[in-house]
């Protein structure tokens, strides 16, 4: 079996241990995004995973988990690094519009060229501080980006009325909860199971604009 099999296999594997249903080109994209990513880091340092089997886990199946809980047309993801959970999801999900943000440059150098060699269509990447961002989007995501009150003082003004915020957490945030701002509220916490990654912990916090 060859290296690109045996993560195929794995991701796959994780796919349906997830539940998930994914258009029928999704694994091969979602590994060559990997490949890529892979390539990239070993120049511009963009994760510290390394280990391609860990990369698949902790990065495509972690980004995955959230998938059932992602909605509307349009997607923005703060503090993206090199695109996790965005790209994930757009390649998992295809015809959302999805901004990824993130502040680094070399980040959005390769987010570019992985939109580019990858043909996302609909997604976009751009070098900004969240709070420069502009626009409204009916789903925020953010992975393992800062507090729930920074994050949500720095980019509540991106989540449309309607919308919901996903924030990705390892254990339950319990300390930084009180500190929600009062213009929005948490409306659920679920606990992630993410194929692989053992006892480690894995929650998804979802928010919204109180009294919407």
């Amino acid at each position: 079996m060859t290296a690109r099999a045996a993560l195929q296999t794995k991701l796959e594997q994780g796919i349906d241990a997830l539940g998930l249903q994914l258009p029928s080109d999704a694994v091969g994209r979602l590994l060559d995004y990997l490949a890529l990513l892979g390539r990239w880091n070993a120049a511009y340092n963009l994760t510290a995973i390394r280990d391609p089997d860990e990369m698949v886990i902790r990065h495509l199946l972690d980004s995955l988990a959230v998938l059932p809980y992602v909605q509307g047309d349009t997607l923005a993801d703060l503090g993206t690094g090199p695109g996790l959970p965005g790209i994930p999801l757009a390649i998992a999900a295809p015809g959302r519009r999805v901004l990824l943000v993130d502040s680094n440059g070399k980040k959005v150098r390769f987010l570019r060229e992985a939109i580019r060699s990858l043909k996302l269509e609909g997604v976009q990447a751009v070098q900004s501080r969240v709070e420069d961002v502009e626009g409204q989007f009916d789903c925020v995501t953010a992975r393992a980006f800062a507090s729930l009150a920074d994050m949500l003082t720095w980019g509540g003004h991106l989540l449309a009325p309607q919308g919901i915020w996903l924030a990705m957490k390892g254990k339950t945030p319990d300390d930084e909860l009180p500190g929600v701002p009062s213009a929005f509220q948490v409306r659920s916490i679920h606990a992630l199971t993410v194929p692989g990654l053992g006892a480690a912990e894995r929650h998804l916090i979802v928010l919204g604009r109180a009294g919407c």
